[in-house]
């Protein structure tokens, strides 16, 4: 197992009181667990995965998701068991959009 750690500063957008978990943790995919709490408006993303020596294409990946939603006092947990980049952005934009669904 390998643990990433990515924190993005000065985010825009905040989710409210919103806990999000979406995915399951099985062969190829993966979970999300999105949590408000006080980040000072950061955004700090933990993941875990079997698939270990990615850690550039995680950093793409999260850089990408980090300029499309600029979230602020947000962690995001991720548990992977070795899904694609694709399923990765789709799992978490699926999270943030649930949680926005919870705010309205």
């Amino acid at each position: 197992m390998e643990t990433l750690v990515y924190r993005f500063e000065q985010g825009q957008r905040k989710l409210g009181s919103a806990t999000q978990l979406v995915g399951v943790v099985s062969s190829g995919n993966l979970e999300v667990l999105v949590q408000t709490v006080d980040l000072q408006l950061a955004c700090e993303i933990e993941i875990s995965t079997a698939a270990t020596g990615f850690g550039a294409i995680w950093q793409a990946v999260m850089h990408d998701f980090n300029q499309r939603w600029q979230l602020a006092d947000c962690r995001i947990a991720i548990n992977d068991m070795g899904a694609t980049p694709a399923v990765v952005s789709l799992r978490m934009d699926q999270a943030i959009e649930a949680c926005l669904e919870q705010v309205k």
